[in-house]
């Protein structure tokens, strides 16, 4: 007697109870599961008449290893010999049940379309009223059985594995990728700036103002920034107010960082050009990534015209969010998140979908390993962990302004108390601190200045002024200040040593 799988001992057991004592002499047994052809599945026969419930049986198991062999197409076994069950890729194609009056008989399936199965249907009885019954049955057939018999055990574990590692795979999400770039033994340490840009925003807030007006400034905004008409509005105003020429990029920022790498590089020229002027970058959240990649990729070119890069709240080692979003089997895989996202950004904000995916960790390893930044270039990073307590949530953001006959309106959206749900979220299933959207390791850029201020600041902040800034803290241009002028610092100091 062949084994088989306990998945079916329900339907088994069904059978016997349908069938005892009523199976005829000789009766042919027709498949349970249609026997189709290809990748087509054919609807289960009536064949139990008298019992509609095993009806309902067989239709359930048809649909549900229909299902499970769809989603793990990679538990399809292959057993060799030319008269086997050559390929078990399609699990759901052929079921075959042999009932006896004594409830002896076993369960066994073929899976392969052009494969040869034993359709030997006689009960015990039966076959002890036929000595020639063994004799007849070929090793090719006996063959079939037993390994058709032994995939319902192996398809089943694999299929059922599969979905535990798909489970395992959703349960870490990005864990072994978050903070990656500290673990890289390759990468140059980062050296600790936080005491010396607390020092120089305590200047500012006592009216000492130490930048330049001898380079040019230009701030990179990051994703969405299209969209919000008041990103870093208010920072180029201040600047300007002390006499500093200071400059947006008008990027696309919903774009590729290759891209958008190119038009940097094309508006540092152009501000250089018959000006003698070096360029201070500061560049926030995407806006980093695009700068730092321009400074990678077009370095001979630039190195005349570039002092220094501050990344603010960039995910410079990649992005949980965004991982999460795009890769296979994480939590974006089970709503199609991808699908809703090219949606979002491609025909709503005119974007390119790549602009998200360059954010992924698998992206970023990929480019820092092929265009790591210039050891000589100035470079400061800015982390910050945003806060979430109930306060957050009652934070409102400055993002528009909205132009009536008579007046303007501020537009305001409720950033702070996204960020503080996103930070949350973070930090609860990965342990890991953030700004809301970028966790402080994936911030800090090897071989740079970090500055890690104590004050809860989120991804939005930088950007945006809020309708309830604290009297007495720094607002998001002396931040900016600060950590340009610490900028201005290190690359003072870069010089002397390569001097």
């Amino acid at each position: 007697m062949f084994r088989f799988d306990p998945t079916f001992l329900k339907l088994q057991k069904l059978i016997k109870m349908g069938e005892a004592g009523q199976s005829r002499e000789g009766e042919s047994i027709t498949p349970l599961l249609g026997c189709g052809t290809g990748n087509k599945v054919a609807a289960p026969p009536q064949q139990f008449n008298s019992f509609p419930a095993l009806n309902e049986n067989a239709s359930y198991i048809n649909q549900a290893t229909s299902y499970l062999g769809s989603y793990f197409s990679h538990s399809s076994v292959e057993y060799g010999g030319k008269d086997s069950c050559n390929s078990l890729s399609h699990p759901h194609e052929l079921l075959r049940s042999t009932s006896g009056g004594d409830g002896d008989s076993p369960v066994s399936v073929c899976v392969s379309p052009g494969a040869r199965c034993s359709t030997s249907s006689e009960s015990p009885t039966s076959a002890a009223n036929s000595p020639s019954a063994e004799s007849t049955e070929t090793p090719s057939q006996a063959s079939n059985a037993i390994m058709t018999s032994n995939w319902l055990g192996l398809s089943g574990t694999s299929m059922f594995q599969g979905l535990i590692d798909r489970a395992l795979r959703t349960v870490r999400g990005s864990a072994d990728d978050i903070g990656w770039l500290q673990h890289d033994p390759e990468m140059p340490p980062a050296e600790d700036g936080t005491d010396r840009f607390n020092k120089i925003l305590e200047d500012i807030g006592h009216g000492v103002h130490r930048l330049p007006n001898t380079v040019l400034y230009l701030l990179v905004p990051g994703l969405f920034s299209n969209h919000g008409p008041l990103y870093f509005v208010d920072t180029k105003t201040k600047f300007s107010k002390m006499g500093l020429a200071c400059h947006i990029a008008k990027i696309h920022s919903e774009s590729s960082v290759e891209k958008n790498a190119r038009e940097i590089k094309e508006y540092i020229e152009e501000l250089c050009w018959g000006s003698n002027k070096k360029v201070l970058l500061l560049g926030h959240s995407k806006g980093g990534i695009d700068a730092a990649a321009a400074l990678s990729l077009y370095w001979p070119d630039l190195k005349d015209k570039v002092a220094g890069l501050v990344l603010a709240q960039s995910p410079y080692g990649g992005s949980p969010i965004a991982t999460d979003i795009l890769r296979e089997g994480q939590l974006g895989g089970y709503v199609n998140m991808r699908k809703i996202m090219e949606i979002m950004i491609f025909k709503v904000i005119k974007g390119d979908i790549q602009a998200l995916e360059d954010l992924t960790y698998e992206r970023r390893k990929q480019f820092l390993k092929n265009h790591p930044l210039p050891q000589e270039l100035a470079t400061v990073s800015f982390l910050t962990e945003a806060s979430i307590s109930p306060a957050a949530l009652a934070t409102f953001s400055h993002v528009a302004q909205a132009e009536l006959p008579l007046t303007k309106l501020p537009v305001v959206m409720p950033l702070g108390a996204a960020m503080a749900a996103c930070a949350q979220l973070l930090q609860v299933r990965y342990g890991e601190k953030s700004d809301g959207l970028v966790t402080c390791c994936d911030a800090e850029v090897p071989g740079s200045v970090v500055v890690r201020p104590k004050r809860k600041l989120d991804h939005a902040w930088m950007v945006y002024s809020s309708l309830n800034e604290a009297p007495l803290e720094a607002d998001a241009a002396q931040v900016c200040e600060a950590l340009l002028t610490l900028l201005v610092q290190v690359q003072e100091e870069k010089q002397r040593q390569l001097d």
